[in-house]
């Protein structure tokens, strides 16, 4: 089993990134897909969801309205859209993937927003 994230980096604000997730090893459609993220010195904290059935997404308050997730059950790929970004957004983000009882995490991938 494998979750690979990509597509961090550093961008001004107001800018934007597209990350990716590439998962292996499992049936990626049946699991549910989340992006996370990690501050220095706070707890991980949910991003965004999308569901393996009909692909129902939701949001955390803080991105709402900037942020898209999406899925690609075809390429075994989960993407989080990220505009108007802003320095709070600055954080390590992780790609999960959740079926009961199974639980996969990625490795992370950096977004620093600064100028």
């Amino acid at each position: 089993v494998q979750l690979v994230e990509s597509g961090g980096g550093l961008v001004q604000p107001g800018g934007s990134l597209r990350l990716s997730c590439v998962a292996s090893g499992f049936t990626f459609a049946r699991y549910d897909m989340s992006w996370y993220r990690q501050a220095p010195g706070k707890e991980r904290e949910l991003v965004a969801r999308i569901s393996s059935a009909f692909g129902i997404s939701s949001y955390a308050d803080s991105v709402k309205g900037r942020f898209t997730i999406s899925r690609d059950n075809a390429e075994n790929t989960a993407y989080l859209q990220m505009n108007s970004l802003k320095p709070e957004d600055t954080a390590v983000y992780y790609c999960n993937a959740v079926r009961f009882p199974s639980n996969h995490w990625g490795q992370g991938t950096q977004v620093t927003v600064s100028s």
